[in-house]
Parts: C-alpha cells; structure tokens; sequence
C-alpha cells in the first residue's frame, strides 16, 4: 500500500499521490499498469522500469506541438521534448485546468506538466505511453534545468534503493542494465548549457 493510501486510512482525507520525477527515455518504457484496491477511487499504477510505482508524474522540456481535436468532445494532443526524448500528452474536457492553460501556449517554449500515465496496447502488440496533462505551465531554463538536475538524482535514487517487489517486477518486464539508466541520466545532465 502506498504512503498516500495509508496516511489516507488513518486520517479518512484524501491525499492525492505525489508526482514522480521521469525522464521520456523512462517514461515510454512503461509496460505494466495495476490497480492497488477495488474501489473505483482506487489508483491506477504504472510501474517504471527503474522499480517505482507511480500514479502521477511531473515532466519538464520543450512544447515543440499543439493540435485541437474536434470530434465528440474538444480535446488536444501535444508533445513535450526533453534531454532523453518526446513525452506524448493528451488534454480533454476533464482537465479543465489544464484545458485552459494549454489553449494559451504556443510552440517552442519551456513547460512543465503533472499528470497520469496511460497506457495502450496497440493491436500490433506494442506499448503506447502518454500523458493525461492535469496541469500544465510556461516556465523559464532555469525550471526545466532544475527538473533535470532533480529528475536525474530520482533515478539515480530509485536505481540504488533494495529489492522490493516493485522492483522485482521492474526487472522481470524490463532487463536493462542498471548503466543503461545511468548512461540516460548522464546524457541528461551533459545536455544543459550551465
């Protein structure tokens, strides 16, 4: 049970997960999603392939594209850049918040978003991962820098941490090296211009 959902049991408030810190390379190897409980309030989990679970994620880079999409409902699709490659977002009607603030933003600039994995199974077998933004802001370099620099340090930090079952699980569906991740991590940092 997650530190979230323990806290939650005790006090009876609802505490919304923490974002964790990914990079893209990381991100779009996601292959699991699990469910901890059997409520519909229950969260939906993906599991990175460093060995964490996580709920929601806070990304940072470059909004390279934009589009509205108007079919049955309003929603847009965008792609986020950083140092270790693209983030794919959708933004619908449910995130109002975030509806609104991408509707102000226009490409090339720096943002950062939080938001919930999604994955998809293609038909042809493939795992499709994106991001359903909850919110999204313009920030300067220095933010997406800092991103960087706080992101590379949580990976490094989930790389090093004991065994546990999430992370057995993480190596079972994902056998890359642990200097697989280190060398992304290191390209990372190696990308800003300080």
């Amino acid at each position: 049970m997650s530190e979230a959902a323990q806290q939650e049991q005790r006090t009876g408030r609802f505490i919304r997960e923490p974002a964790k810190r990914v990079f893209a390379a990381e991100f779009r190897e996601i292959a699991h999603q699990f469910r901890e409980g059997t409520d519909e309030w229950s969260p939906t989990y993906s599991l990175l392939p460093t060995g964490e679970r996580c709920s929601r994620v806070c990304i940072a880079g470059t909004l390279t594209d934009v589009q509205k999409s108007e079919g049955e409902a309003l929603f847009y699709r965008a792609r986020v850049v950083d140092p270790t490659g693209t983030f794919f977002l959708n933004v619908g009607s449910y995130q109002a918040e975030a509806m609104h603030q991408i509707e102000k933003l226009t490409p090339p600039l720096f943002v950062l978003v939080v938001g919930k994995p999604n994955l998809y199974a293609s038909p042809d077998g493939r795992n499709l991962v994106s991001l359903r933004a909850e919110m999204i802001a313009s920030v300067e370099k220095d933010v997406r820098d800092c991103w960087i620099i706080e992101t590379a340090q949580r990976t490094l930090d989930r790389l090093d941490r004991p065994d546990d079952g999430d992370k057995i699980k993480a190596l079972s569906l994902h056998p890359q090296e642990p200097a697989v991740w280190r060398k992304i991590v290191h390209a990372a940092l190696n990308s800003m211009q300080i």
